[in-house]
């Protein structure tokens, strides 16, 4: 019998949306992205501008991540924005995890930091 992969699962099941987050999970980068649109959307520039991959690199970390339901894109302009699903399971306890995390935390509070600076007149 050969191994289910994660293109065989449905994308109805339950089992093949758990993957799909896993594997969203799974990457440090992805890890990371979830933790700068932790206080606030960001455009995909913004993103890529924050780490030393290419910007296909980052587009496809992106897609991975929309695709899993945790983050959502919206088109406005030339700009394409992405921000939290807020209302799922799966970011409400990467946001706990987050704040234990020696590589999630600093990149939160910068994130926090960032829309506090924006919030100033």
């Amino acid at each position: 019998m050969e191994d289910e992969t994660f293109d065989d699962i449905s994308e109805g099941s339950s089992v093949g949306a758990a993957q799909r987050v896993f594997h969203a999970l799974s990457s440090a980068p992805r890890r990371k992205i979830l933790a700068y649109l932790s206080a606030s959307g960001l455009t995909a520039g913004e993103i890529a501008d924050r780490f030393s991959m290419s910007k296909p690199a980052v587009s496809q970390h992106l897609s991975i991540l929309e695709t899993a339901g945790l983050i959502r894109r919206e088109k406005q302009g030339q700009f394409v924005h992405y921000s939290l699903i807020e209302n799922n399971l799966v970011n409400t306890l990467n946001g706990f995890v987050q704040e234990v995390c020696p590589v999630g935390r600093p990149i939160k509070k910068e994130s926090q930091a960032r829309v506090r600076a924006k919030e100033l007149p």
